[in-house]
């Protein structure tokens, strides 16, 4: 089996108006679909976050993917570390390199070819099953009102339950409160995690306290200021939230300003900002930096390398997620079979999927959330099937949209004029 072509397809998708520690979410959030077309007739397909940048890379490195064995990973990989340059992560909550991003997209997309090609089901190329389903968490966000998508916002006054709670706003605990329990409702997570960095510290901390009233002390919380705070902040508010939070994530910036509050709060801390790379490893172990590392195929370079990280959290005794962004079926469907595949999953997973629920899915057969779990599919490959119709209507969304870079505080300044990003802030 040899690939005969890919197919690099910008898509943009709904976003409602979440706030977060770089400013506001556009109403469109971007995707790059890739597609991997096989002499047998057989394609593979990949997600990943999208961006011009990420687009470019992904074209340049077609000629070091068509005509290769989509099961020869290691030359395929081999050809893109000679292509590639170095990338700091920057200092933006989302990850900005675009090397990960297309071995990712790339890697998954082959899986799922290799899975197709053998008629067994992506999890079992990663060593099988080590549990049926894969627990996920609400992900809550303060934000404005409104349901993203076409520029008007407009607002579904006849909607009840989450789709009502997806478009209003909650800008305060009553506010998140109430988000949590419609999403809970719906989807039947069982913990529960709240993007902070948005107001001031003790605001977030009255919404997390709030929660844990609500829900009370058996339903896992978690917290992540996107490390906006300094130190002596972090470390203040992370003592009013001991009994309170599962885990404490990034509140601070740094592998060894996150030890610094690992040593005086009494809460386990978890990252996806300060040990991004396996460069960071090191550091990690030096510092003590954090208790829980928060995968995410589409940063650390795709399946492989995931498994390469669950064995190092293994050996140095760190617990296991996996972090999530705004995404679709193909990318939640990886999410899936990547954790049912790794014994050491100690936590349940983060997912922005009921941001986009109900917008189009260009998966025809979309996953089903049943008490806060999804089953992992026995079909081959990754199991899901592609609508290319609405693949196309995604991409002219895309198109019309104009966005081309994910850039929150620009969106913020319309809302706030003069409002800037701050990578410490409080």
């Amino acid at each position: 089996m040899k690939i005969t072509d890919i197919h690099i397809t910008p898509i943009a998708i709904a976003d409602p108006p979440l706030l977060n520690a770089a400013g506001l979410h556009a109403p469109f959030a971007l995707r790059i679909i890739v597609e991997l077309v096989t002499d047998s007739g057989l394609s593979g397909w990949g997600e990943v976050p999208g961006s011009e940048g990420t687009r470019q890379a992904l074209e340049q490195f077609r000629d070091h993917v068509v005509g290769k064995d989509p099961f020869q990973l290691n030359a395929i990989f081999a050809a893109l570390t000679e292509s590639a340059t170095g990338e700091a992560r920057g200092t933006a909550p989302w990850d900005q390199r675009q090397t990960v991003h297309v071995q990712s997209a790339i890697e998954v997309a082959c899986y799922d070819l290799m899975g197709k090609a053998i008629g067994r089901p992506v999890v079992d190329l990663l060593g099988g099953k080590a549990r049926d389903r894969v627990p996920f968490a609400a992900y809550l966000f303060y934000k404005y009102e409104g349901a993203g998508g076409d520029f008007g916002l407009g607002l579904d006054e006849s909607a009840t339950g989450w789709p009502a709670a997806r478009q209003q706003a909650a800008l305060d605990a009553e506010g998140i409160v109430a988000q949590a329990k419609a999403m809970v409702d719906h989807y039947g997570f069982k913990s529960i995690k709240l993007k902070g960095g948005v107001f001031e510290p003790a605001v977030e901390v009255e919404s997390m306290i709030a929660l844990q009233e609500a829900f009370g002390k058996d339903v896992p919380l978690r917290l992540d200021p996107n490390a906006l705070w300094k130190v002596d902040t972090a470390i203040e508010y992370g003592k009013k939230l001991e009994g309170v939070l599962e885990y404490y994530e990034d509140p601070v910036r740094g592998q060894e300003n996150m030890a610094a509050v690992a040593k005086a709060v009494d809460i386990p801390l978890a990252t996806n900002m300060c040990t991004t790379s396996f460069a960071d490893l090191p550091g990690s172990v030096q510092w003590q930096s954090e208790a829980i590392i928060l995968s995410d195929h589409h940063f650390w370079g795709g399946f492989r390398a995931s498994l390469e990280l669950a064995r190092f959290c293994r050996t140095f005794g760190r617990g296991l997620s996996m972090h999530s962004n705004s995404h679709l079926g193909i990318s939640l469907a990886a999410m899936v079979h990547m954790a049912a595949a790794v014994p050491n999953l100690t936590y349940d997973l983060d997912t922005h999927y009921p941001w986009q629920d109900g917008d189009i899915e260009i998966v025809s057969n979309p996953l089903q959330f049943v008490d806060g779990t999804i089953a992992v599919s026995d079909a081959p490959g990754l199991g899901v099937e592609i609508d290319r119709e609405k693949l196309a209507e995604l991409h002219e969304k895309y198109i019309a949209c104009g966005l081309t870079e994910r850039n929150d505080e620009i969106e913020m300044q319309k809302v706030q004029p003069g409002w800037t990003f701050q990578p410490t802030r409080w």
